[in-house]
Parts: C-alpha cells; structure tokens; sequence
C-alpha cells in the first residue's frame, strides 16, 4: 500500500531474535519429477521446491487456464456450437460431434476431467473467436496473476507450437488463482458427471482422470497431463484440517506417489499459525487514533515448529489528518508487516475506525419525539 503522508513506525517485537531459519521442506526429499513444487494456497508460501523456475513443456495441465477463463467469462449457460475444427482435434478426446450444440459448462467438466481437447478447441473458439484469439486471452491473464515465465500458444497443451511452455512455479501461481474461483473448485474436485448427449439415447458420463481423488483421501482437484515431449505433468490440491496445498510436477514417472509423499512432508512440517489477529489494535498513543485502528482480517501462515516463535511485526503509521476527524467513511491509515527470518512474508491495512458523534437534541425536538411516539408514529418514517 503506497503511503503518501510521512510515516510514523511503531515497532512490536514478538521475537527479540531474527535467525537463519528453514523455509521449506527439507530438500533431500526425494521427487523423480525435473520440476517440482509444493506451496501452501492462502500464503503462497513454497514449502518445497525441485528446479521450480524452469521452462519446460507442461501438456494437458495447460487446460488449467483455458477452464478459468471459461468460467469467468460468465457464459456457463450459454450454448456453443461445436465447429468441425473443435471436432479433428488430436489427442484425448469427448467425442464432440461438428454442429452440436453443448453448454459451456459441460465443456469445462469435459476438458478438466477427461482433458478433452476437442473441448479446449470448442471453449478457446467460443471465448476468444479463434484458437489464436484465445491464447492471447491466456497470456494477457497469465501476465495479469504474476506467471513471468509462461507463453501459451493454444487451450490444450498439444505440442504443436515451441513457444508453449510454463514452470512448476508459474503452474502452482495459476492454480493458486483457479481455486480461488468456487466453480473451479467444484469442477476440478468432481469425480464423475453426467452430460447430455443430443444426438444419442444415452447421456455422456465422465469420470475424473485424476486418480488422486479416489487415491488419496486428502485429495481435492487437480489436472494431469501428457505428451510425448511434456512427459508425465500433474497438478493437485489437498487439504488437511486448515491446510490448503498445492502440488506441481513437471516431466515425472512416479507423478502420483511424488504428490502423495508431498503432501505428506508438508502437512506434517508445517503448521497454519494466526500470526496477527483481526480486531483492534493498540498502538498509539495519539488522541485521534487510540481506540479507533483495527485490522479486518487475520493473518494465517504456515510455519514449522521451530518457526513459531520467530516472527516480528511491525506497525507503520500514517501522521494523523484532519480529515479524518469529517470524513463519515473508514480510511486505511496504515499497514501491519509481518517478518520472518527478516523478511517481509505478509501484510495487512490498518483502517481508521470512524466513530460518528450523536447530535445534541434541542428541548423542541425532544417533546415532539415523545408526541410521535404517543401516536404511533414511527419517527424514521
């Protein structure tokens, strides 16, 4: 948050001590993926990382992106004519038929539970207006959510380009953003489902490829991938009690267990710790200030146990104004840092609580409240 008055900084140690500490799991780990990463969904923090940063091809996880913008095209409802291109996709395929009329929707659970890619052709035409027009869609929101090391060339994730290629890193951001969105949730978590087939008797059933789903039990979405180059790519999310992770691997023969053993290292080694508690603060003595600055949200974040005593906070304050004292609105007056190991890994605006002083009744309108009252009248209308 940029300041603009000059700030004051009220500083409250928690630790008197900042140490080199562990930030992730510890390394030796053992993934056979080239890439790997494991980070915690609410912070964003990595608890585990393999060559995260690197491009490599990522196949079907691609769909990742394609099924968000669907979705937050807000035309779920919406019909889409399959067109014959959509239909002579290569690949992994629903079976969509040139000509049919199929809802959005139905092509989003189609594309992330059976990774059709003749779904992701429909999808891309539909949205963008041509497979082109949509991987422009795709880096203009990979660009917007922070993913630097990322080029889509299509919906699908087919080797049919060379500038198509992500990280582990920039594919664990995505899905940090997708899961955010709860009809991406529920879509990506669905094991099975049904869709209309107009052309047949018999409805479309698909069943989620996904195989951690019914794996694991603290499974909760995902999406794989496969190319001949890419190799084996997955991406998966589980929660266990408050803990929400997500786990990427690119280029790995051993996909399933390596996401499992993840998991497992960082639900053991981590904990979700409330670091600063939303409500009011006290710290400052100024008469405008005191008893009016308050926090609206929590701070959760994921530690080991060796962490849980070692974070700071610091407080930094805007000089008090004067048109705080009329403004009818609270304002953000200043920011709450939490730093671990020196680093700033969070933060929150402090807000200026407006309290509106009561207006002194005169004697008239206190005997005329009174003859309202009497008879019946509601005063407010």
């Amino acid at each position: 948050m940029r300041m603009i008055s000059k700030l004051v900084i009220i500083t409250l140690m928690i630790s008197l001590m900042i140490v080199n500490i562990p930030q992730k799991v510890d390394a030796s780990l053992g993934v056979s993926a080239a890439s790997a990463v494991l980070i915690e969904q609410k912070s964003g923090r990595v608890l585990f990382e393999k060559d995260a940063h690197t491009k490599r091809r990522i196949a079907s996880i691609t769909k990742i992106m394609t099924a968000i913008l669907a979705i937050e095209s807000g035309k779920m409802n919406q019909y889409v004519k399959v067109s014959e291109k959509a239909t002579r996709a290569e690949g992994s395929s629903v079976y969509l038929k040139p000509g049919e009329k199929i809802k959005l929707q139905d092509l989003v659970y189609g594309l992330m539970l059976r990774s059709g890619n003749d779904t992701a052709v429909a999808i891309a035409e539909y949205i963008g207006g041509s497979v082109d027009g949509f991987a422009y869609l795709m880096n203009q929101k990979a660009r917007e959510i922070g993913m630097y090391n990322t080029h889509f060339a299509n919906p699908h994730g087919l080797d049919d380009h060379e500038d198509h290629y992500s990280t582990a890193y920039d594919m664990a951001i995505l899905m940090r953003y997708a899961m955010q969105n709860k009809t991406f949730q529920k879509i990506s978590g669905t094991k099975v489902y049904r869709a209309p087939n107009p052309t047949e008797d018999w409805d479309r059933v698909w069943k989620n490829k996904n195989r951690l789903l019914t794996k694991y039990k603290y499974a909760t979405g995902g999406k794989t991938g496969y190319t001949k180059r890419a190799k084996r790519t997955l991406v998966t999310t589980a929660t266990k009690g408050d803990m929400n992770l997500i786990a990427v691997t690119l280029n790995d023969s051993d996909d399933w267990n390596d996401h499992i053993s993840m998991y497992e290292n960082g639900f053991s080694g981590f904990d979700m710790a409330e670091v600063l508690t939303k409500g009011k603060v006290d710290i400052s003595k100024n008469k405008l200030y005191k008893g009016h600055l308050y926090i609206k949200k929590s701070i959760v974040y994921p530690v080991t146990s060796e962490e849980m005593d070692q974070f700071s906070i610091k407080y930094k304050l805007e000089k008090p104004r004067e048109s705080l004292i009329t403004s009818r609105k609270e304002a953000i007056v200043g920011k709450a840092e939490v730093y671990l190991a020196g680093k700033v890994v969070e933060e929150a605006p402090i807000y200026f609580e407006k309290v509106l002083k009561k207006e002194k009744k005169g004697l008239l309108d206190t005997i005329k409240q009174m003859f309202l009252t009497v008879m019946g009248v509601n005063v407010n209308g």
